[in-house]
């Protein structure tokens, strides 16, 4: 089983990312996928997270309105477009699937937003 983030890096205040998630080892059309992000010092968070189909979304609070996810079954692949990116979303973010009590990591990737 892996998830391979990427897409992370160094942007702008109010600028935008876009990250990806690519799985493979496991069926995943059949896993709800997540992002969740770790900034230093605190506990990981949930972002957001899509169903097995795409059709239900939820987001956290933090970034309603300015993040989307979603997925490619065809292409095993979830996505986070990050949108008006502030510093406080500096973090590494982490991709997730779960299904029933199989949960599976992603390695990380880092977002910093800085001036």
């Amino acid at each position: 089983v892996q998830l391979v983030e990427s897409g992370g890096g160094l942007v702008q205040p109010g600028g935008s990312l876009r990250l990806s998630c690519a799985a493979s080892g496991f069926t995943f059309s059949s896993y709800a996928m997540s992002w969740y992000r770790q900034a230093p010092g605190k506990e990981r968070e949930l972002v957001a997270v899509i169903n097995s189909v795409g059709g239900s979304t939820n987001y956290a609070d933090s970034v309603k309105g300015r993040f989307t996810i979603s997925r490619d079954n065809a292409k095993n692949t979830v996505y986070l477009q990050m949108n008006s990116l502030k510093p406080e979303d500096t973090a590494v973010y982490y991709c997730n699937a779960r299904r029933l009590h199989v949960g599976y990591w992603g390695q990380g990737t880092q977002v910093t937003v800085s001036s």
